[in-house]
């Protein structure tokens, strides 16, 4: 199983698939087809029945039920692109056999080093097989580990006819990482009881819980008066827009903050004095304090107009994503499953949540209930990515034990 895993891995992370926050298309590169249309070539060979890409670029296909019991449709999903942080064209994956838990030199000639130091969680994985990025790029693990941990275990049921399955659904997504890769997506049509997708961390990680998210821009409007004659006329936006940052609680930023904790977040500042604009994300997994967060950020708005008599600020804010714990608690047994299928292949269960969000927050709350699972990698989005293979194939026996227990 190693080696199946391991070429497909290889193969898939040399394709480039980043996705565009800035692009107004769906998928927003079209290079996500590239890997999209050669998933529907590997389904087609392994002989799954309605494997399709559609022009939003969801490959889905379906391997039917081989016994006559009545057993839930689950399905099993990853996403194909990767993230915009770091370029993940030309990845030159390295591998690391045998680790023998010392410093790992990604690139020689740019002095870039996996230190132990830094990432003390690597020597977890002594004597395993270690797959890194080379430095200058990222490795894609997140999630092409999942994409290849699923095809390897349909492969797996495909070549066992005497395992039993239900009927069993894959789909594979694009544009996850800018946070639409389901804004497109038929639950209806896709037609599933319930779902895991396989996007998580490190061997062991199950989720069922995530951010309630939000995003604000908050748009500065100053007065700019020629700096010798600006007593008592000019409004600097900047300081303005400074000023009204300042006034988040300091304590409920991202680099201070964790577990159940949660943030407002600083994405982005620009401005003159004239004009300026932040931008925030805002998230927080309890509802009430999500809440209380939103109303918070209107509240120091309208205090700052109140203070410069004007209406110098003005806010945008939406709602991005909920925590799918409300949607999964009513069908906890699929949890359950996963716990008892990673505790049955020897993976100690770590539960935990999401200190972010996946398509399977939003699956949720569209009706397909979907917890997430590790894929085995750490450090994603950066140079510093790397994966363990036997991680990988730790994640491919909970897939096949989950639909093994579900089929008794």
């Amino acid at each position: 199983m190693q080696n199946k895993l391991l070429s497909r891995f290889l193969k898939y992370v040399q394709i480039d698939t980043q996705s565009n926050e800035n692009s107004d298309t769906f998928p927003s590169t079209q290079k996500q087809f590239n890997l999209a249309n050669l998933l529907v070539e590997e389904l087609n060979q392994l002989g799954l029945f309605d494997v399709n890409c559609d022009k939003f670029g969801y490959v889905t296909a379906t391997l039917p039920s081989n016994t006559e019991k009545t057993i839930p449709t689950i399905a099993f999903l990853a996403h194909v692109d990767t993230a915009p942080d770091m370029s993940g064209k030309n990845v030159k994956p390295q591998i690391f056999e045998n680790y023998d838990g010392s410093d790992l030199v990604l690139n020689k000639d740019l002095n870039i080093v996996l230190s132990t130091q830094e990432f003390p969680e690597l020597k977890n994985y002594v004597k395993q097989t270690i797959i890194t990025t080379s430095g200058d790029t990222l490795l894609g693990a997140d999630d092409k580990a999942g994409i290849a941990e699923i095809m390897t275990a349909l492969e797996y049921m495909v070549n066992t006819p005497e395992f039993k399955h239900g009927t069993i659904k894959v789909a594979f997504t694009p544009d996850e990482e800018i946070g639409k890769g389901v804004d497109y997506f038929n639950v209806d049509k896709f037609n599933a009881d319930y779902a895991y997708t396989l996007d998580g961390g490190p061997i062991g990680e199950l989720e069922y819980e995530n951010f309630n998210a939000a995003g604000a821009t908050i748009e500065i409007q100053g007065r700019n008066i020629h700096p010798g004659y600006a007593k008592d006329k000019m409004i600097n936006a900047i300081l303005l827009a400074s000023e009204l940052n300042n006034m988040l609680p300091i304590e409920q930023r991202p680099e201070l903050t964790d577990g159940y904790q949660g943030f407002f977040h600083i994405v982005k500042f620009n401005g003159n004095v004239e004009n300026a604009e932040i931008q925030y994300i805002i998230r927080d997994h309890d509802k009430e304090k999500f809440e209380y967060k939103k109303q918070l950020i209107y509240d120091i708005v309208n205090f700052v107009n109140k203070k410069y008599n004007a209406n110098v600020a003005s806010i945008t804010l939406n709602d991005q994503y909920y925590n799918m714990r409300e949607k999964i608690e009513p069908v906890f047994h699929i949890v359950e499953q996963a716990k008892k299928a990673m505790i049955e292949v020897g993976v100690t269960p770590d539960i935990k949540p999401i200190r972010g969000g996946t398509d399977g927050a939003r699956l949720s709350y569209m009706g397909l209930p979907c917890p997430n699972i590790f894929t085995g990698g750490h450090n994603y989005h950066g140079r510093f990515e790397y994966i363990s293979l036997q991680s990988m194939e730790k994640a491919t026996q909970v897939i096949l034990k989950i639909i093994e227990n579900s089929a008794k």
